[in-house]
């Protein structure tokens, strides 16, 4: 695999407390003190969608650090145009988000650098397009970009073996998204009155129970839906479509300065 992005130990470490945060960031109703101002859960929601724009903002500058360049760009334009362009077609249709296969791929082609910041910016020009701007939206852009980050972070083997890996990991990743998003807004989602509702100072596991049950009944269904769709859809065309990116990735010889002779002809 070229890193289209290339991570430097410090970026590592940057992302592992990023890592750290985003347990925080979705599952505080489980761990946060009831004495805490966290424990509001009108409000809890609301503080940490505005913090979440400035910690992916921060963690994007260093990873830009490392040696974005204008080929990088041009490819992440053309990958963030395509999820946002491919989102519309998945409304209304039970798990169906072809969002995903972009964002499996584009991390697996080019890197778990380039896979974070695709998550962020291809959710975020979605979200333009299809007025879903909201204090969801960072929420699904952190989501989405640990989804591509961590396609970038799997085996490198290749044949059937590769495309097993893909398919499984688009299962585990369709299923894990769909409980971080749940997890952000189920505090306030169903009222205090609800056998589904989550209650401030409870006991972990107590509150924990709810939550599966939560999902079990509300979203397991577009969860599972959002699963088999992707599975398929990586499947059928997985193979093809990374060919193309790794050429493209080979050819643009990321991170590598042209310099060009009089004879206007390139040499690396």
């Amino acid at each position: 695999m070229i890193n289209a992005i290339a991570l430097k130990p410090k970026t590592f470490l940057t992302l592992s407390f990023l890592a750290v945060l985003s347990i925080v960031i979705f599952f505080w109703p489980l761990i946060v003190n009831p004495e805490s101002f966290l424990s509001d859960k009108a409000q809890a929601p609301l503080y940490i969608a505005i913090v979440i724009p400035l910690v992916l903002a921060a963690v994007i500058a260093e990873i830009s650090e490392n040696g974005f360049d204008v080929k990088a760009v041009a490819m992440l334009g053309v990958l963030t145009a395509m999820v946002a362009v491919v989102r519309p077609f998945g409304a209304g249709a039970a798990g169906f988000e072809a969002v995903f296969f972009v964002l499996i791929l584009g991390g697996r082609a080019f890197g778990p650098g380039f896979g974070f910041i695709l998550g962020n910016t291809g959710l975020f020009a979605s979200a333009l397009l299809t007025a879903g701007i909201g204090p969801w939206l960072p929420y699904q852009m952190l989501a989405a970009a640990w989804v591509s980050f961590g396609a970038g972070l799997l085996p490198q083997v290749r044949g059937k073996k590769e495309m097993l890996i893909i398919v499984l990991y688009a299962i585990v990743s369709s299923l894990g998204y769909g409980t971080m998003m749940n997890m952000s807004f189920w505090p306030y989602a169903i009222g205090v009155t609800s056998g589904l509702s989550f209650t401030p100072g409870a006991p972990v596991l107590e509150n924990l129970h709810t939550f599966v049950l939560f999902c079990l009944t509300t979203s397991m269904g577009w969860d599972l839906g959002r699963a088999f769709f992707t599975s398929v859809l990586l499947l059928l065309t997985a193979k093809p479509v990374l060919g193309a990116l790794r050429r493209a990735s080979r050819r643009a010889a990321f991170g590598v300065e042209r310099d060009f002779g009089e004879a206007g002809v390139p040499r690396v």
